[in-house]
């Protein structure tokens, strides 16, 4: 009964008309930006932030869950008609989706996308409003040294899912926890590591390494790259509902794909990108022979955008119970929350309640909403392929630069999201993936706070997060994680998956 009532009290709030307005901004931006190649949910939340400090904290953050969300939409249309994926998590997509339109079955391969990410986004949420009330009454027992075991947890799991070299993911997350520690001492008071540069005592903003990584950096990475003469299919999209035989082969990867991303998006590191990979690999292995994966196989296209939808909507429960970010796109979240004075953590359910369960809610409005900006508006967004990237991207730059300037009235904003926006290209080509960074960024203030005050408690006793049992056990699976995932075995497994992704 407490579920039902939660429930109705959030979709009272979903349904006012400024909320409703809020969720299909936030899924039309979401499908925009899925399909323009070359920026993803992480450049453009980051590129929004500013613009969230006039809105109250329940519209902003169903407008900025929409956006994240809607790309995983979104992203699935230029993978299957023009064979260029708009997010990261769309690339397996193109494999088979690409190669349905080269055959004439386009629209086939869109509904196939656009039905499974629907069916999923819904058991996502579903998950989320029964498993985040027990979670978060977990998250009350734990204490300092908890959270400090289970942060050390949720970086190592970052580090271990990120694509890539491990030696690279490693790097990215100190370098991140480095940049957290560069701020005013909370018990001495004193500046640390600003150089005495008064705008650091406050440490770098949030909003400024955010934008200047993936926002800036995105950007001239795709402007770095040769401008293609690339076959789009809108003249095949005929016949938007799929064959029985479509039907047949789909729904069994539907439900896979959609069961594996629930997992999968919990986990620290994981969400979309890494859903999709898995959900992919999986179709290939069961399907064998019979498969035609990379000539059109409706399974390669159902299954991993079921899977993606699915791993976003369940990477907001470790976000919303606990307060931690399992990955760049709820690091982003929770610097949101914190700009509107939300602690994110346990709490939010308790002292927030409308913008808990509005937020829950607005995912089953905000998923009804991209089945009709997708399917019939498809020609639209084709269109807006065919705006050159030497007008979209210095629009897209200027009204960055408005928004980071707006923040404190300051162009020491500016300046620092221009540096971060050449290290985050730096990063790009040394094939970083900067994510890590981020959760490090997040995340190392709130260790160091949470270690600090476990050792007080202790009288400075180390052995505090061992004799604490539920300490103990989330240090022995941080320790257990990196001992598996440097057997060989594991390690070659780990890198195929991610080259079958490429």
């Amino acid at each position: 009964m407490d579920l039902l009532n939660n429930l109705a009290l959030g979709f009272s709030v979903a349904f006012t008309l400024q909320n409703l307005l809020y969720a299909f901004g936030g899924a039309l931006l979401g499908t925009l930006i899925g399909v323009l190649p070359g920026l993803g949910p992480v450049a453009t939340i980051a590129m929004l932030l500013p613009s969230i400090y006039a809105l109250e904290p329940t519209p902003a953050l169903i407008m900025l869950a929409g956006i994240y969300y809607g790309s995983q939409y979104g992203g699935s249309t230029t993978a299957i008609l023009i064979n260029v994926p708009g997010e990261s998590a769309s690339v397996v997509t193109a494999i088979d989706g690409y190669q349905m339109a080269r055959q004439g079955r386009a629209g086939a391969a869109l509904a196939a996308a656009g039905l499974g990410s629907f069916f999923a986004g819904c058991v996502g949420t579903v998950i989320i409003a029964a498993f985040a009330p027990p979670l978060t009454e977990l998250a009350f027992k734990f204490g300092p040294a908890e959270y400090f075991s289970l942060m050390v947890l949720g970086l190592i799991g970052a580090v271990v899912l990120a694509s890539g070299s491990l030696i690279k993911a490693i790097c990215m997350i100190l370098l991140g926890l480095l940049l957290g520690q560069i701020n005013t001492d909370v018990i001495s008071g004193v500046p640390r590591f600003s150089f005495d540069v008064p705008e650091l005592t406050d440490g770098i903003g949030f909003v400024a390494i955010a934008m200047g990584v993936f926002g800036f950096g995105e950007i001239i990475a795709n402007l770095g790259q040769p401008a293609e003469n690339r076959e789009v299919f809108t003249k095949d999209v005929k016949g938007l509902w799929p064959t029985k035989k479509d039907f047949q082969q789909a729904w069994p990867a539907v439900l896979r794909g959609t069961a594996l991303g629930s997992i999968l998006g919990v986990l620290p590191g994981g969400g979309a990108l890494l859903s999709s990979f898995a959900a992919y690999t999986v179709e290939k292995k069961l399907a064998g022979k019979d498969g035609k994966f990379g000539q059109g196989d409706i399974r390669g296209v159902a299954g991993p955008e079921s899977a993606n939808n699915a791993g976003a909507q369940t990477s907001f429960i470790p976000m919303l119970t606990l307060g931690i970010p399992p990955n760049a796109v709820m690091a982003l979240m929770v610097g949101a929350m914190t700009i509107k004075g939300i602690q994110p953590g346990p709490q939010v359910m308790t002292s927030n309640p409308e913008l808990f369960w509005g937020l829950i809610a607005s995912m089953w409005v905000g998923n009804a909403m991209l089945i009709v900006l997708n399917l019939p508006l498809i020609g639209i967004w084709i269109k807006l392929l065919t705006v050159p990237y030497r007008i979209l991207f210095p629009a897209i730059l200027t009204f960055c630069c408005i928004g980071l300037y707006t923040l404190n009235n300051n162009n020491f904003d500016v300046y620092m999201a221009v540096g971060f926006g050449v290290v985050g290209y730096i990063f790009y080509k040394l094939s970083c993936e900067p994510a890590p960074l981020l959760l490090g960024f997040i995340l190392g203030p709130m260790m160091e706070e949470n270690l600090r005050r476990a050792l007080l408690l202790s009288r400075g006793d180390w052995s505090t997060f061992m004799t604490r049992p539920l300490s103990a056990g989330l240090l022995i699976a941080a320790a257990l994680m990196i001992v598996i995932v440097s057997l060989p075995s594991i390690s070659n497994r780990r890198e195929e998956a991610f080259k079958d992704a490429d």
